[in-house]
C-alpha cells in the first residue's frame, strides 16, 4: 500500500490544522484511503501526516499537488516540508 509521508514544522497546529481540515488539494477525490495525524511528543508544533492510496500514481499526483500548495502558504501554515512516497510492506497489531 502506498503511503504519502509528509512531515514539517508549523508556526501554530491549530493553525496548520484548519488549513488541513479546508482540504485545498481535496483528498478523498484524490485518492487518499485514509489518513493519519501525528504530532512530535516534545515538539507539538512538528507534523507528520500518513496518507494512504491504492495506487503510487495517486500518491505521486497528490505529492505534486501539495508542493503547489506548499509554495503559497511556507512560512504561514508551514516550513520546509519533507515528504516521500513509502511502500507499506508489514502491518501488525497487537
Amino acid at each position: 500500500m502506498p503511503v504519502l509521508r509528509i512531515e514539517h514544522p508549523v508556526p501554530s497546529y491549530e493553525g496548520w490544522k484548519q488549513a488541513f481540515d479546508s482540504d485545498p488539494v481535496g483528498r478523498e477525490r484524490s485518492g487518499v484511503r485514509r489518513y493519519q495525524i501525528s504530532r512530535a511528543m516534545d515538539d507539538p508544533n512538528y507534523v507528520m501526516i500518513d496518507l494512504e492510496f491504492d495506487t503510487r500514481a495517486e500518491a505521486e499526483a497528490l505529492l505534486a499537488a501539495m508542493r503547489g500548495v506548499w509554495s503559497r502558504v511556507e512560512g504561514a501554515i508551514m516550513m520546509s516540508p519533507q515528504a516521500r512516497v513509502v511502500e507499506v510492506v508489514e502491518r501488525k497489531e497487537y
